[in-house]
């Protein structure tokens, strides 16, 4: 099996070996690629941190197993590991999160067993980066929820709870205040739940998971969440069972799968010969399963088990009082206890099974319809201005504007209504929106949008436009607050 390696920047080399010398030594059938990516590789001028013949080789081979990369700050490039997940469309994050004897947590010591997995939209989202300024003084991103995405990052989630044996299946969710981007992920997850009856489904706002995590996490199993919220609910996981250095990553996407350590590239220790491999190992031992070599993940996996529950640790955790091993020496004390069983969370032995690899050899981009085709009905829009006047004087501009189809409703700032009705205590920038609407819902054309906006602009400068549709006569736009 052929697969691509990244080594990474800072610690990524030398945890890099640490790992292949794992796999080398228990006699995987894997051939290792190296390609160049990350910061040096900006650094070479490749705006996308990789170069153009290690995106070939990754989309020839289909996995890449990559370290820690680090994104040049104020140089107005992308993160290269977002890049390469939303590149490759690697659509689903899946991290484990467990109890390690060894590794001592709040939980551990009090006797609570963690054993919970995160799987997060890694595509969508705020994760667009797509942002502008309205004004000097008021920024704006897109957050992108897209039916499509939404299935296939659920289904995902309710396929591997199957596999791995989980009784609950939770959404992690903030519906309650964005309706329609977060109302959509959970509507989404409760029309799949219907179709896995043997899995206990059910939701959780957002801020009360974090609560509900940070004090039993114990009671769940397997959570799916959005890209923003899964990204920080992620992180705080790895808190919960001692941090970034055992928190295992997988990127799985249709075509090509990315497995990564997360944690960061640790300069300061680079070349040091001490940094702790454990979480690029976990990720390396998610690949193995994932290309079906199940067998040789539970060995390695047992041993390393084995290996922090003697108290055998480098110096970023452990007991104190016994001396810590360098990166060398740490990757030795496991190869020599392959075969041994921890006391705890021994892993199973299981049967190998043949990996069937994604064609990679498309020649068009795959498109994500949904099946539903309900009545569009454009009835107004939202256009977004930028002034320093009160409401009553833009409203007073903008009567002289209006056309018979298409009337002022309600002007807002900051999401807040502001006119006709609102308060003189709520604070104004200098970013309102105008909501035109129909009477009665009755329909207009794009080009009835288009000779508003083009009237308006003679007095008002306009940032933004949006259209406000229906579908299936119901809403597709959410309401100011105090509307």
């Amino acid at each position: 099996m052929k697969i691509a390696v990244a080594n990474g920047d800072g610690i990524g080399p030398e945890i890099m070996e640490a790992v292949i010398s794992v796999f080398k030594a228990a006699n995987l059938p894997l051939e290792y690629h190296f390609v160049d990516m990350g910061k040096w590789v900006f650094d070479k001028g490749f705006s996308n941190g990789m170069t153009p013949e290690a995106k070939a080789t990754i989309e020839q081979l289909g996995i890449l197993f990559k370290g820690p990369m680090e994104t040049p700050k104020g140089k107005g490039v992308k993160s290269v590991n977002v890049t390469a997940r939303k590149t490759w469309n690697t659509y689903a994050n899946e991290r484990h999160f467990q109890t390690l004897s060894g590794v001592d947590t709040v939980f551990s010591k009090a006797g609570i067993n963690i054993d919970l997995t995160i799987v997060r939209e890694n595509i969508e989202d705020t994760y667009g980066g797509i942002e502008h300024m309205l004004t000097q003084d008021v920024a704006i991103a897109r957050r992108f929820i897209s039916r499509g995405g939404s299935e296939q990052v659920i289904r995902y989630a309710f396929e591997m709870a199957r596999k791995k044996g989980a009784k609950r299946i939770t959404c992690g969710h903030k519906a309650n205040i964005m309706k329609l981007t977060d109302g959509l992920f959970l509507e989404v997850f409760n029309e799949i739940a219907k179709e896995y009856t043997d899995l206990k489904a059910d939701d959780v706002i957002v801020d009360d998971l974090c609560m509900k995590l940070v004090s039993r996490p114990d009671l769940f199993d397997v959570i799916v969440l959005t890209n923003l919220q899964g990204d920080i609910v992620s992180d705080l996981c790895a808190g919960l069972v001692g941090g970034l250095g055992f928190a295992p990553s997988s990127n799985i996407g249709d075509h090509i799968s990315i497995f990564e350590a997360v944690h960061g590239t640790a300069p300061d220790i680079a070349g040091k010969n001490i940094a702790n491999p454990t979480s690029l190992l976990l990720s390396g031992l998610n690949m193995l399963r994932h290309l079906g070599m199940m067998s040789k993940a539970a060995m390695i996996e047992n041993a390393l088990l084995y290996t922090l529950e003697s108290g055998i640790h480098t110096g970023d955790f452990g007991d104190k009082s016994t001396p810590s091993l360098n990166t060398t020496q740490f990757t030795q004390a496991i190869i020599d206890h392959f075969g041994k069983q921890p006391k705890m969370n021994s892993r199973a032995i299981l049967n190998d099974f043949e990996f069937a690899p994604k064609n990679t050899n498309i020649s068009e981009n795959p498109m994500l319809l949904g099946t539903k085709k309900e009545e569009h009905t454009i009835v107004g829009a939202d256009i977004f201005i930028e002034s320093a006047l009160q409401p009553n004087a833009i409203a007073q501009i903008v009567s002289k504007h209006e056309k018979p189809n298409l009337k002022l409703l309600i002007i807002s700032n900051r999401g807040t209504q502001v006119w006709p009705t609102g308060s003189v205590y709520t604070n104004l920038v200098d970013q309102f929106r105008l909501r035109f609407e129909t009477e009665a819902g009755a329909g207009l054309l794009q080009s009835d949008i288009v000779e508003l906006y083009s009237s308006l602009s003679k007095d008002l400068q306009i940032s933004s436009v949006e259209v406000l549709s229906m579908w299936g006569g119901k809403k597709a736009y959410s309401l100011a607050q105090g509307q």
